[in-house]
């Protein structure tokens, strides 16, 4: 199945579009400031000239009490400071004040007067609009102004602000070009510049972490493949000279100095033998072990593999103790783990030494301890000592049998069964060393 196609990215300026974005906010910001500000004017000239026209329409009102029949005095009364007044009889007939000219943009309001007479007066907005339309091109010149203004500010605003940016791109290039170890360490992380360059970080880390692992990998497959052919070099160069020393003998030798010789060769292609199933083993583990689960008693299990320790070697005491502990897993690999620990210990256990396996269970963990009572492993090679093809300078000696395979394949074996193989610190005043052997305590798995 394969995945979903990916998705390109737009990669127009961002510059631009940030700065056309912002500039299109701003100057319909300054239109629409303009258009209210205009249409406010109007309204409140307008209301202040009907304000004028009404004032003056109560002076009318309050003199026709005085002068109910003079209209014509009136009417001029109602007229003056650009207001020309009109009184209407019921009858229809009309007295104008003087005449104003013509009106081109008027406003009208009609007043009642007694004797049911009416009151029309009529301004003209002209000058108003005449206000208006300076107040409109005075606000258009310093709208357009204020734009050119902000978008030379608003450029330089935001080449400042997208300096990250560029100090990013920087960086990416950079470490491309082999300049490791450079970051961009945001001073705040909760914006959103500071988690973009937190991410970026993270990320810059990631693939300096995973280069970092697939060299240091590398170099430790290059190193165990030396070290494997160094080890396999040295049995088949046995084989090698043994039967070399068969094919060149001559008729005259000795049937105990072939059969030394046929030994010698038995030997050491045993030897190359164990080391090619290691290392079987370890490119098993490295793929992933096929295990078979089912129920496996660690302490039934470590008393079979010390009974055949004891088989083995008889100068070493094997004493278990504890209580049973049924774990899920595959009984011949967990029985290869409990073997090589328990190999190790006699291998280095003097005679008479005594081999102690402890079994129990800790939470939801199983365990089983194998102390011996040998020199030791020192606190520094703890770890390093599980790493492929390592023995420690007192196991050096190739007679022992080890290639420095044993303890990573059983510590893979552990871990395929998700628990772990560790080296720790005995308890005050017990000699040798002790490996603990973890396993959870899970039901078996189908």
């Amino acid at each position: 199945m394969t995945g979903a196609e990916p998705r390109p990215l737009r990669t127009g300026s961002l510059r631009l579009r940030v700065s056309w974005a912002s500039f299109g906010v701003f100057a319909l910001a300054v239109i629409a400031l303009i258009v209210l500000v205009d249409w406010r004017f109007g309204v409140q000239s307008t209301r202040e000239l009907k304000d004028r026209m009404q004032a003056r329409g109560d002076l009318v009102v309050s003199a026709a009490r005085d002068y109910p029949r003079d209209n014509q005095y009136l009417a001029v009364k109602a007229t003056g400071n650009g207001i020309r007044g009109t009184v209407v009889l019921p009858n229809g007939q009309e007295f104008h004040g003087p005449n104003l000219g013509e009106l081109v943009d008027p406003v009208r309001v009609e007043r009642q007067l007694p004797g049911k007479r009416k009151l029309i007066m009529v301004a003209d907005r002209t000058e108003t609009s005449a206000a208006q339309r300076r107040l409109r091109q005075l606000l258009t010149l310093l709208g357009v102004g204020t734009l050119l203004i902000a978008a030379l500010v608003q450029a330089l605003v935001i080449r400042l602000s997208l300096r990250p940016l560029d100090r990013m791109t920087s960086l990416a290039r950079s470490i491309a070009g082999g300049h490791r170890g450079g970051r961009l360490a945001p001073t705040k992380r909760n914006t959103d510049m500071g988690r973009s360059a937190a991410a970026f970080d993270e990320m810059l880390d990631a693939l300096e972490g995973a280069e970092r692992q697939a060299r240091e990998s590398e170099e430790r497959v290059r190193r165990f493949l030396a070290d494997a052919a160094h080890e396999l070099r040295t049995p088949l160069a046995g084989v090698q000279a043994a039967a070399e020393a068969v094919v060149q003998s001559s008729p005259e030798t000795s049937f105990e100095e072939r059969e030394r010789l046929n030994v010698l060769m038995a030997r050491e292609a045993r030897r190359a033998s164990r080391l090619v199933e290691d290392l079987l083993s370890i490119a098993r583990i490295d793929e992933g072990l096929e295990l078979r689960w089912e129920p496996v008693d660690l302490l039934a299990l470590a008393r079979s593999e010390a009974e055949r320790i004891r088989l083995l070697a008889n100068h070493v005491q094997v004493v278990v103790a504890g209580t049973p502990a049924v774990v899920s897993g595959d009984t011949d690999r967990l029985a290869q783990v409990l073997a090589n620990l328990l190999g190790n210990a006699r291998r280095y256990s003097e005679r008479g030494g005594v081999v102690t396996v402890q079994v129990g269970q800790h939470g939801p963990w199983a365990y089983a301890e194998v102390a011996d009572a040998g020199p030791g492993v020192p606190p520094a090679d703890r770890e390093r000592i599980f790493d492929r093809l390592v023995r420690l300078d007192s196991a050096r000696d190739r007679g022992s049998g080890g290639a420095g395979l044993g303890l990573a394949i059983a510590q893979g074996i552990a871990r395929a069964h998700g628990g772990n193989l560790e080296c720790v610190e005995p308890p005050p005043g017990q000699p040798g060393a002790l490996f603990r052997l973890l396993l959870p305590i899970r039901p078996a798995e189908l």
